[in-house]
């Protein structure tokens, strides 16, 4: 193999691939990256055996071949490289070292056997469809947050994505995840060919490498989805993943539907004041507690061994006085999400679970259990 590239490309590719290779790993091939070239193209491959990142670009190449590198040595090579430098990658006729050449800088590599790469078993998607990439972004971002770490519930490691039904009835493509202490529930207008996906877990991880194919607003991510993995490609990068073989429980039971107590308030600065009044709450609890009345928010902590904090919002509120605690974490990871001026928070009781809106939309939902204080 040889071939020419520019710096900025080659780095693009390998920084995209490289960022599935798990660091610590017993098989010496996983913390590789396979490199391809043929017909003026070199593509880059990576894999943890459950993520297959594929990235591809255009190259000047000499001679077609194909061996694997360190995904990482490769990659710290290629960003220390000057920018606007011209690279050059050759394999040996034994295939046992990787030449890398740009300028004066040349870097002998060890090579592992091609053949030894492991290759994601084929699978038969039962759909495909086409999305704007700035929608699935959206579903993704605003749902992740909700993801769980518990391993004992792999289940809900990940975000469910399926059809469902929306809120006027219409069929739309929802993402949803949830740890038991709160939920995102996401909605986004149904791609056409969408209609028979099944539903899927996507894990974290892969939730997170997919966030790099979502940058460009304009861009048509393609999607395929069968019972066991998920596909989403662009032309220059793939990303295929297994999915959470599990079931994801039933998250309409525990979105409240009868909450009438209604608070709406500036979301940027009810985040501010919950900031700064956890400032001093203890770091297991966490809690703050929020008292309604007659248009004012008063936020509090008061952690006994340490100190007290209280700060006092206008808000929109004509209910009956209420008093709920929650945790100061979950407040703010929830109202990061808003995108528009005002958060709506409905209420039922202290001991039930709460439900926000950005506004009067309801393609964004979310759930947090409350916290005695």
């Amino acid at each position: 193999m040889k071939i020419a590239i520019e710096r900025a490309a080659l780095l693009r590719a390998v920084a995209q691939a490289q960022s599935v290779v798990e660091r610590r790993n017993t098989i010496p091939i996983l913390a590789n990256v396979l490199i391809e070239a043929e017909g003026g193209r070199v593509s880059l491959r990576a894999t943890d055996l459950d993520i297959e990142v594929t990235c591809r670009a255009a190259a000047d190449v000499a001679r077609a071949g194909a061996t694997t590198v360190s995904a990482t040595l490769l990659h710290d090579i290629v960003r220390k490289l000057p920018e606007g430098a011209q690279v050059a990658l050759a394999s040996d006729p034994a295939g046992e070292r990787l030449t890398i050449q740009a300028g004066r800088s040349q870097f002998a590599l060890a090579t592992l056997p091609r053949e030894d790469f492991p290759v994601m078993a084929s699978s038969e998607f039962a759909c495909s469809f086409t999305a704007p990439a700035a929608a699935l972004r959206r579903l993704f971002d605003k749902s992740k947050f909700a993801i769980s770490t518990e391993e004992t519930r792999y289940y809900l490691n990940g975000v469910f994505m399926h059809v469902a039904a929306g809120e006027g009835g219409a069929r739309v493509l929802r993402c949803v995840a949830t740890d038991g202490h709160r939920l995102a529930r996401i909605d986004a207008p149904l791609p056409a060919g969408a209609e028979g996906m099944p539903g899927v877990i996507v894990p974290r991880k892969t939730v997170g490498e997919l966030r790099k194919l979502l940058e460009d607003d304009e861009a048509a991510i393609a999607v395929s989805v069968s019972d066991t993995k998920v596909r989403f490609a662009t032309p220059e990068i793939t990303l295929v993943s297994k999915v959470i073989d599990g079931t994801f429980p039933d998250y309409a039971r525990v979105i409240p539907t009868g909450n009438a107590r209604r608070l709406e308030v500036d979301a940027a600065e009810f985040a501010r004041a919950v900031d700064r009044v956890a400032t001093v709450s203890s770091e297991r609890a966490r809690a703050v507690k929020l008292q309604l009345e007659d248009d004012r928010l008063i936020l509090s902590v008061n952690a006994p061994d340490t100190a007290a904090a209280q700060e006092e919002l206008a808000v929109a509120y004509g209910d009956e006085r209420l008093e709920i605690g929650f945790n100061a974490k979950y407040l703010l990871e929830i109202a990061s999400q808003v995108d528009r001026e005002n958060a709506v928070f409905l209420f039922n009781s202290a001991g039930d679970p709460t439900l926000m809106r950005e506004g009067a939309d309801t393609t964004a939902v979310y759930v947090v259990m409350p916290m005695r204080v």
